[in-house]
């Protein structure tokens, strides 16, 4: 995988493919939907020129390659357990850079961590659209990595925490503009990556619920015609549970309970305490009537 070359044309993926690279080794999971995320990214950007050509045709092999070799693996093979493996990931990343943050210890891995949890999170697209929570993380992950990286290049100490409510300096059009910026290529060099302490590895802390196996799975979006990429097969049995009062609970039932108390959590690290409590009695709701309202 480190010999294919990335044509000029698909230099928009290359962070992407960096990214898989940085995590060959410490989670083969992030590595492929990573690098499954750029190939169907290079495909929407370019499939026609012969060197857009020759980086499909290589990094195809290596994703139908890596399918084989972890034949085993339900995170690379079943979408719903590899969305629930990469949420977490990236959420675990993304929390440990803000939690740095807050307590006011700036430093090229906090920046790096926020970074890489931005990539992360655009890389939960494969599995659908992405949910408010994922998209306002996404969101504030790019733009402190961005913020806190040019305040130390330029000498001045970055204010903790989120961005005052009357300021437009974390709007979606300053965002964006900033995290584009070729400057960032300053400290987006995998040789200068130093993994966060609290970095996770391959399953680590991972509630077991989450990574259970379960039937179904949502496609990717769809890759241009006459082009395709491998994708994930799978499904598993499993024991149907019911409520208290008899009601019989879908694999989809126990997704959605999860997403709810995950974003409860996520809400509680904001002190929104209305948020939390909102969608906790989503998730009781669900799990002791069946209904989701």
């Amino acid at each position: 995988m480190a010999n294919i070359r990335v044509p000029e044309s698909l230099k928009a993926v290359q962070p992407y493919i960096r990214a898989s690279m940085e995590h060959r080794q410490r989670d083969i999971v992030v590595s492929y939907w990573c690098y499954f995320y750029a190939c169907q990214s290079a495909l929407k950007i370019d499939k026609s020129s012969e060197e857009s050509v020759a980086f499909l045709t290589a990094a195809l092999d290596w994703l139908e390659k890596i399918k084989k070799e972890k034949s085993d693996n339900e995170a690379i093979h079943n979408e719903v357990v590899a969305q629930a493996h990469m949420e977490n990931y990236a959420l675990k990343l993304f929390l440990w850079a803000d939690n740095e943050d807050r307590s006011s210890r700036f430093n090229k891995n906090v920046v790096k961590a926020f970074y890489t949890a931005g990539l992360l999170f655009d890389v939960l697209a494969v599995f659908g659209e992405l949910t408010d929570e994922v998209t306002h993380n996404r969101k504030y992950a790019k733009w402190k990595a961005t913020y806190i990286h040019n305040c130390l290049k330029n000498g001045e100490t970055p204010i903790p925490g989120p961005a005052n409510q009357d300021s437009d300096e974390f709007s979606e059009g300053t965002q964006e503009q900033s995290w584009n910026n070729p400057s960032a290529s300053e400290w987006n060099q995998p040789t200068n990556y130093v993994s966060p302490p609290a970095l996770p590895t391959p399953n680590s802390g991972v509630p077991n619920s989450l990574l259970t196996p379960a039937p179904g799975v949502h496609a990717p979006p769809s890759t241009p015609s006459g082009s395709t990429l491998p994708s994930p097969s799978g499904g598993s049995s499993y024991t149907q549970a019911k409520t208290p009062n008899g009601i019989v609970l879908c694999p989809e039932d126990f997704h959605k309970a999860q997403k709810y108390c995950k974003w409860a959590g996520s809400a509680l690290q904001y002190e929104d305490v209305s948020t939390a409590i909102d969608n906790l009695q989503k998730a009781l709701l669900l799990l002791t009537t069946g209904k989701d309202e």
